[in-house]
């Protein structure tokens, strides 16, 4: 006869526990990976957020203290720079002046042996001694046979023919004259002489080249400058042009001496204005008796303006152009961005003066991506 188990043994409450227990861990383990996922994407949104949150650098915007100055680039060039190039064809026979050397106007920089033209000249003597005797000869004969017309013995035929060829003979010899003239001219080409007083920087040809005149199909021989006393370019804006004239003091510095001006003045300006770039090319003149500046620098020059009342100004690069004016991009205190409109006055280079727009406690970005918005937040690294 069967016997039944009781509902309530306890193997079976056992087994019941465990699976309720099971459950309990499966649901905890379910929660807890749902839990952690969301955590990960929540701060992965958070990190893409702050990612997507543009990087800028501001500054404060600083007055002027009432003193005006233009600060453009200038161009340093000598005050005399020449070529220098042969006049007659032949063989560099000598050189006498090298890169670096100081040398006086007349002095001999190279001699050229021109064989051909030795040879023309010698010849041109040559025919000159032959025309002035055959003039001689001519105008001797001419004044005899108009002796000879007096007493009746020629006629006045043998006359003319006889003073005809005179005046042919010396035409012929001031035709000689002339071009013996002008190869002693040829010749002294041949010694190569310093234009103006200045220093050789650059010699391109050695003892033994071959020279040919001219600067179309010739080398240069040398290249002088005239370093004493400097020609100082700048391109000065339109809106500044009426307050620049001859007379000006200025000065300018340079990279390699940036903490040491250097005195320049004002000597002409164009008198007209570049349709192109809308400047007044204006050329100053500095001293370099000390040889402390060098042609074809980079400088910056500084041209006094006017004093006026005392301003703000924001680096140039500060500016953003859009369609319906200039603006500042201004972060407030919750690192909100405005673009403000604002009212440029003169632009120093480097710097813009603002009118109106700005206050000398606004927080201006440098450098404002175009695709910066009204209202957009920023994060801020530097602060100048």
């Amino acid at each position: 006869m069967a016997t039944e188990v009781p509902h309530d043994h306890p193997s079976l409450g056992r087994l019941k526990r465990f699976a309720l227990w099971l459950l309990i861990v499966a649901i905890v383990v379910a929660a807890w990976g749902i839990f952690s996922r969301i955590n990960a994407m929540a701060a992965l949104t958070a990190e893409a957020q702050q990612a997507a949150i543009p990087v800028v650098s501001v500054t404060l915007p600083r007055h002027n203290g009432g003193v005006n100055e233009l600060v453009l680039p200038g161009d340093l060039q000598a005050y005399n720079d020449a070529p220098i190039y042969a006049r007659s064809n032949g063989y560099l026979k000598h050189w006498y002046a090298d890169i670096g050397k100081h040398v006086k106007a007349g002095e001999l920089l190279a001699q050229i042996e021109a064989p051909e033209i030795d040879a023309q000249y010698r010849q041109a003597k040559a025919d000159l001694a032959t025309a002035a005797a055959n003039n001689h000869l001519s105008q001797t004969t001419a004044a005899r046979f108009r002796k000879l017309h007096e007493t009746g013995l020629v006629a006045q035929q043998d006359v003319d023919n006889a003073q005809g060829d005179a005046e042919a003979k010396k035409a012929q010899l001031e035709s000689a004259q002339q071009n013996l003239e002008r190869l002693e001219q040829l010749e002294s080409f041949n010694r190569i002489v310093a234009p103006f007083d200045g220093v050789i920087t650059s010699r391109k040809v050695d003892v033994g080249s071959l020279v040919t005149q001219g600067n179309a199909t010739g080398q240069e021989l040398f290249h002088l400058s005239s370093t004493d006393r400097l020609r100082v370019y700048v391109q000065v804006p339109q809106a500044y042009a009426t307050l620049i004239r001859p007379g000006i003091m200025a000065s300018l510095t340079t990279a390699a001496m940036p903490g040491q001006p250097h005195p320049a003045r004002v000597v002409a300006t164009a008198q007209s204005i570049d349709p192109v770039t809308r400047t007044l090319l204006t050329q100053l003149e500095a001293d370099n008796s000390k040889g402390e500046l060098l042609p074809g620098s980079y400088s910056q020059v500084h041209l006094p303006l006017p004093v006026g009342t005392d301003s703000l100004r924001v680096p140039s690069s500060a500016l953003l152009f859009r369609g319906d004016g200039l603006h500042l991009a201004i972060v407030d205190a919750d690192n909100k961005v405005h673009l403000n409109t604002v009212t440029v006055g003169r632009d120093f280079g480097e710097q813009m003066e603002i009118l109106t727009g700005i206050a000398d406690q606004n927080r201006v970005i440098v450098n404002p991506p175009d695709s910066l918005l009204d209202g957009a937040t920023v994060r801020i690294v530097a602060q100048n």
